[in-house]
């Protein structure tokens, strides 16, 4: 597609991260390809982000744009920095992170090796992240270069593991993340929706993203709270029920999805809080999956009642 300024854009949610942000911006200046701007949304921050964005704004050989918006969701600042994009590919990079010096330039080599009357089968080329310690988190992918959409590399190709890359700004706007759902949800629905509409990833086994742990972080919070019920709810529903073209390659990956669905409908009952309207189980198949897994789902509701009992 042509009428973008840049061809990549960055961009990055923020809220009270003043600490870890020049982390991003240190690294975006180090980059040795320079054709993208830097989108920050802060998402509310009552720290001295803003003043501290403003003195980059006059240093950087590269645009930076700064939103600020009443704190809502990351998934809402997501979304307003996709829409401010004019670069033809987003880079959605944390404000915790850091890209290797060389990710944006593989990035766009690997873009243009696909050739143009090609590309809009493809949405998005993806790689690997590593530890600040070089350790590359997760799987690396069946071959140096290989395409397929992100539902066969997690369910038929079985790869695991933090990945990060960049993906068409045009796409991203046809697929928002829903901000009618309070709270987290899994980015994930939003890279499954998209394979299932046809598009094509590039995985190329090359380090994009320096990935840190932090506190904060929904990992360290630990992803089966009862905070995150509704997302991880939702995740489980995905799997159950638009994902079952995908069962043949990991059936025992759809019955543990079918027992979180049991699991986490069963937090949301306990804290009253209310399922999305028209996201219920569809089909034969589905609901044969929940109901074998059912007492399985209960035993790990349960479960996570006596340790959040203990904990308080």
């Amino acid at each position: 597609m042509s009428g973008w300024r840049h061809l990549f854009t960055v961009v990055t949610p923020t809220y009270n991260r003043a600490h870890t942000l020049e982390r991003v911006y240190l690294s975006l200046r180090e980059q040795s390809y320079q054709d993208f701007e830097w989108v920050i949304v802060d998402d509310g921050s009552v720290d001295n982000t803003r003043a501290m964005v403003m003195g980059w704004q006059q240093e950087a050989s590269f645009p930076i744009h700064y939103m600020w918006q009443r704190n809502q969701h990351k998934k809402t600042a997501f979304n307003r920095g996709v829409q401010k994009a004019s670069g033809e590919l987003v880079v959605a990079l944390d404000s915790d992170d850091s890209l290797d010096a060389n990710a944006l330039y593989s990035m766009a080599m690997a873009w243009r090796e696909i050739p143009l009357d090609e590309r809009d089968r493809y949405v998005a080329i993806t790689g690997l992240c590593a530890r600040p310690d070089g350790h590359i988190v997760g799987d690396m992918y069946p071959s140096d270069v290989f395409d397929a959409t992100s539902l066969d590399m997690t369910f038929k190709y079985h790869v695991r593991g933090e990945k990060f890359g960049c993906l068409r700004t045009d796409v991203l706007r046809q697929f928002p993340f829903p901000e009618e759902i309070a709270g987290f949800v899994p980015e994930s629905l939003v890279w499954r929706a998209i394979a299932r509409a046809g598009y094509l990833t590039r995985f190329v086994n090359q380090v994009f993203r320096v990935y840190y742990d932090s506190e904060d972080s929904l990992s360290a919070q630990g992803k089966e709270s009862q905070q995150h019920a509704l997302g991880l709810w939702l995740l489980a529903r995905d799997t159950v029920v638009e994902c079952l073209p995908w069962f043949r390659y990991r059936p025992q990956a759809f019955l543990m999805a079918a027992a979180r669905y049991t699991r986490f409908s069963l937090h949301l009952r306990h804290s009253k809080q209310a399922r999305p309207k028209g996201r219920g189980l569809k089909g034969l198949a589905s609901y044969a999956l929940v109901a074998t897994m059912w007492p399985i789902g209960v035993l790990l509701y349960m479960r996570d009642r006596a340790k959040s009992h203990v904990q308080a």
